[in-house]
């Protein structure tokens, strides 16, 4: 028996549609035409990617997929891969070979937070001097550079101008072209390790290392010509530099030092100094660092966790970092919005901290991950791995810990009945045996893989990647 259902206007149609999910929407369109058309409307579409996602891109798609019901499903159908984690159909696993020594970083050369519909690509560096392109999706190493007189220490990525930055054991910085490996600018510190940032302004990128001698060099990219040098901390090695989600403030510290204070510089006194005035710099009223991180959904608010080195207890102190503009000067101001202790057992005093949002604390220490909120309250525990954990990586989606028991741990975010954003422990990556293996080192992930570094006992780290299947 046929069912007569109701011929209504097409924004009738669209205004009751808004109400259903995207199962129930497929569903409506197959009764006639004038539903189909109301339920395959761009704006009911746009909505739930919208009301899902805080940022969606048609352009991450293929030119025929770029529609926002083929973004939704596309989208919609990776996290569900992502969010089990059933090998061969899920994703599938490769080992990337091809260095000789230790991997000493590895960063993703396109945005990592949102595109999962184009090949992934990662670079990775390491103490053989070299630095090697992979195709994730293909598994394939795109190209290696040419070996370097010392081993590579460290390795980032100019997303502005698509360029790899690497330091080596002599302090060399080097700018490397992303899709060849070829070399383009060299510039020398005379330092036997950098820490090194990336920040873009005024139609200019900038590249901020921090010296082993406490010294703040600030480079053009590409040409790495210096535009100023800073000496932040007198003899004591810059192990800390972070840049501020509104690109304003750079932020260096040390671990070495609990009687020196970490400190704030204004990214335009770095990058376009005057030269009559000393950079425009405040210390933040913490002594010591042992981590730190800005929040990712505020301008510039940073938390430091710190300790007075009498105890085994660390605590955080969390700030925000704001500007006051006179007619002739720029002032740096601070101000606390929160502090609350943290009790560890042991002395072990390697700690992960990553920040989600504007106020989710992550703080890995040992074999433990805790998610704690701004008020200092604990809202989960896991202990998940049977190693300590060594990297972390976090985005929109998920988190991932890397351990040294060969093991990656996938985590997604859920809101509580209460509103707090929690985690859901979900699925282990393994990494290969002990036997071969002493665990992974390094993790990174982009919207549709993650890749991990893996401690080799013959001395030749390894790759493994792992590519969700869109």
């Amino acid at each position: 028996m046929e069912c007569d259902f109701p011929t209504l206007p097409l924004d009738c149609l669209v205004c009751i549609f808004s109400y259903l999910d995207a199962e129930d929407l497929i569903t409506v369109s197959l009764v006639n035409q004038s539903w189909n058309g109301a339920a395959e409307t761009a704006w009911l579409w746009r909505q739930m990617c919208m009301h899902r996602w805080t940022f969606c891109n048609l352009s991450k798609l293929n030119p025929e997929m770029q529609t926002w019901k083929n973004y939704y499903l596309r989208r919609a159908k990776l996290e569900q891969h992502m969010t089990s984690g059933k090998a061969s159909a899920d994703y599938t696993c490769k080992t990337l070979r091809g260095h000789t020594g230790s991997v000493v970083g590895l960063v993703y050369l396109s945005d990592s937070n949102h595109q999962f519909d184009s090949k992934s690509i990662v670079c990775s560096a390491s103490s053989d001097g070299t630095i090697r392109a992979w195709s994730i999706q293909e598994g394939i190493q795109l190209w290696s550079s040419q070996v370097q007189d010392a081993p590579l220490t460290k390795i980032i990525a100019d997303q502005q101008t698509g360029l790899v930055i690497s330091t080596d054991s002599q302090g060399r910085i080097k700018a490397w072209k992303a899709q060849t490996g070829d070399e383009l600018a060299s510039f020398p510190t005379a330092s036997s390790a950098c820490t090194l940032l990336t920040y873009y302004r005024k139609d200019q990128s900038f590249l901020t290392a921090g010296t082993s001698g406490g010294a703040l060099h600030t480079l053009t990219i590409p040409a790495l010509s210096q535009v100023s040098h800073v000496r932040a901390f007198d003899t004591y090695k810059i192990d800390i530099l972070l840049l501020s989600p509104d690109k304003h403030w750079v932020i260096a510290a040390l671990r070495e030092s609990l009687d020196l204070h970490p400190k704030v510089y204004f990214t335009e006194s770095l990058s376009c100094p005057c030269e009559d005035d000393p950079p425009v710099s405040a210390s933040l009223p913490v002594n010591g660092c042992t981590a730190a991180s800005f929040f990712p959904s505020e301008a510039a608010r940073v938390m430091i966790v710190h300790s007075d080195g009498l105890s085994n207890a660390k605590n955080i102190s969390i700030f925000d970092i704001k500007s006051k503009k006179s007619k002739y000067k720029t002032e740096i101001m601070v101000e606390q919005v929160g502090s609350f202790e943290l009790l560890f057992d042991g002395w072990n005093s390697d700690i992960l901290l990553e920040a989600h949002g504007s106020g989710t604390i992550l703080i890995a220490q040992g074999k433990e991950l805790k998610l704690y909120s701004i008020a200092g309250t604990q809202i989960a525990s896991f202990q998940d791995h049977k190693e300590h954990i060594a990297a972390m990586c976090v985005d929109s989606f998920r988190v991932v810990t890397a351990s040294y028991d060969l093991s990656l741990r996938v985590f997604t975010w859920k809101k509580e009945q209460n509103k707090d954003l929690s985690l859901e422990s979900r699925y282990h990556l393994l990494g290969g045996s002990h036997m071969f293996s002493r665990g992974f080192t390094h993790v990174a992930c982009d919207y549709a893989s993650i890749v991990a570094s893996v401690a080799a006992k013959d001395g030749k780290d390894v790759l493994k990647a792992y590519s969700f299947n869109a």
